[in-house]
C-alpha cells in the first residue's frame, strides 16, 4: 500500500479552523464516510470509546481535503492547551505565481489573497515589500495564532 500524508494541527476550535483553512487552501470540509451522517457516527460504528471523544467531536467536519485530490488531508485535532509559542513550521501559500511572474502581478495576487484571508479571520503580522530583491509577501496568523506566509 502506498504511503499517504495527513497534516494534523492541534487547535482549540476545529470548526473555526476548518472554515478558515478550507478558504485559505481552496479545500473543502471532508464529508463523513458513506453511510454515516457524521464523523461521530462513523467512529461509533468503529467502536471508538465515547471517553476518547471530546464533547461535540465529529458532529461537524474536523478535517479538510483537496477537492482535486492532490494535496494532503488536514485534520484539526482539538486539544485542551492553548498555543504558547511561535510555530516551528508554517505554510507558505504561493499565491503570487513564482519568480517567473512580474513583481507587480505577484504583488497584486498576494494583496488579493491577503484581503480575502483577512475577511476569513487572519491577521497581518508584517508585509515584506522589497522590490530590489523582487519580493512582496505577507506574514500572517490564522484565527488561533498560527503563523503562515502569503508569497
Amino acid at each position: 500500500m502506498a504511503m499517504t500524508l495527513q497534516l494534523t494541527i492541534d487547535c482549540s476550535d476545529p470548526q473555526k479552523m476548518v472554515a478558515f483553512w478550507a478558504e485559505a487552501l481552496d479545500y473543502v470540509p471532508e464529508p463523513p464516510p458513506d453511510g454515516h451522517a457524521t464523523w461521530r457516527a462513523h467512529w461509533a460504528s468503529m467502536v471508538v470509546p465515547e471517553a476518547e471523544l471530546p464533547p461535540g467531536a465529529g458532529d461537524i467536519p474536523e478535517s479538510i481535503i483537496d477537492p482535486a485530490g492532490r494535496g494532503p488531508r488536514v485534520w484539526f485535532q482539538q486539544v485542551p492547551e492553548p498555543k504558547l509559542a511561535k510555530n516551528r513550521w508554517h505554510f507558505d501559500l504561493k499565491a503570487g505565481g513564482g519568480r517567473d511572474v512580474p513583481l507587480d502581478a505577484r504583488t497584486r495576487r498576494v494583496k488579493a489573497t491577503v484581503e480575502r484571508l483577512v475577511k476569513a479571520g487572519a491577521t497581518v503580522l508584517r508585509i515584506k515589500d522589497e522590490p530590489d530583491m523582487g519580493l512582496y509577501a505577507a506574514a500572517r496568523e490564522d484565527p488561533e495564532g498560527n503563523e503562515f506566509d502569503v508569497v
